[in-house]
C-alpha cells in the first residue's frame, strides 16, 4: 500500500531522516514480549494492547524518563494496573528487554537499500545507549544520528528538528533537501509538517487500532507519502531512480 500527495519525487530529496523506535525497531513487540515473560512467571494473563495503553499514559507524565530507562517507572505503572509483580528486578529486566528491541522484518533491507541512495539520519528519542544497539542491529546505515542525550529535548520538540537542520546545512544541504520518515503523527508527521518538511508516514499499525504505545496526536495530519511498511519506500525509491 502505498499513497502519494507529495509535489516532490522522491529523487529530490539528498536525506531521509528517521524515526527509530516504532519506525525501525519494534519497541511495542519488545514491551508485550518483556511483559509476557514476567507474567507468565508470576502466572498472570497478560493483555497486551491494555499494557501498551497503560504504558502510553505513564509515558508521557512529566516525569516519565527517557527511553528506554522510562520502562523502569512506568512498568510500576503497568503492575499495578494488570496484576503483576512490581519488583527491581522486573522493572530492570524490562529496560534491559527494551533496549534489546528488535527490527521490524523489512527495517535492515529497507534501510541497506535506501542507502544506496540517500544520506541517512537517526532521530530517536531514545538514549544514546540504546540507540547504539538499535543502529547495530540495523547493520549501521545512518550517516548521521541524534538522541536524546545529544539534543536535551524529545520530538516532537521544534528544537529537536532545528538541531538537525543546522547539522545538514553545516554539510552543505537544507532543510528542503531531506525526508522525514517516521510512524508517529504525534512525534512526528505533524511536527514536519508544520516545520515546512517533506514527510512519509509508515503506518505499522495499520491493521490494528489505535495508537498503541504512542501518543494519540491532537489531530492527524496528511502525509506527503503513506506507506504500510518501510520496504515500500524503498522500493518506491528505487523505482524512481532507475527511471
Amino acid at each position: 500500500m502505498a499513497t502519494k500527495t507529495a509535489v516532490k519525487p522522491l529523487t529530490a530529496f539528498t536525506y531521509v531522516s528517521f524515526d527509530v523506535v516504532g519506525t525501525l525497531i519494534d519497541f511495542e513487540g519488545a514491551i508485550k514480549e518483556g511483559l509476557a515473560t514476567i507474567a507468565a512467571q508470576a502466572g498472570v494473563a497478560l493483555d497486551g494492547e491494555a499494557a501498551l495503553a497503560v504504558y502510553r499514559d505513564a509515558r508521557y507524565e512529566p516525569d516519565a524518563g527517557l527511553f528506554p530507562d522510562d520502562l523502569g517507572r512506568c512498568y510500576g505503572r503497568i503492575a499495578a494496573a494488570l496484576g503483576l509483580p512490581d519488583t527491581e528486578d522486573n522493572r530492570q529486566f524490562m529496560i534491559t528487554t527494551v533496549g534489546e528491541a528488535k527490527p521490524f522484518p523489512d527495517s535492515v533491507e529497507a534501510m541497506a537499500r535506501l542507502k544506496t541512495h540517500y544520506k541517512l539520519i537517526a532521530m530517536t528519542n531514545a538514549q544514546r545507549w540504546a540507540f547504539d544497539k538499535f543502529a547495530a542491529k540495523l547493520g549501521n546505515p545512518f550517516w548521521a544520528g541524534f538522541t536524546t542525550d545529544d539534543t536535551k529535548c524529545e520530538k516532537p520538540n521544534p528544537d529537536y528538528f532545528q538541531q538537525v537542520f543546522a547539522y545538514v546545512e553545516a554539510n552543505g544541504g537544507t532543510k528542503a533537501d531531506i525526508l522525514h520518515t517516521a510512524q508517529s503523527q504525534y512525534h512526528d508527521i505533524g511536527i514536519s509538517r508544520a516545520l515546512g518538511m517533506t514527510n512519509a508516514w509508515i503506518q505499522r499499525r495499520h491493521a490494528q487500532a489505535g495508537y498503541g504505545g504512542t501518543i494519540a496526536p491532537k489531530e492527524f495530519t496528511q502525509p506527503d507519502y503513506h506507506f504500510h511498511a518501510l520496504i515500500e519506500l524503498a522500493e518506491a525509491a528505487d523505482a524512481e531512480f532507475t527511471k
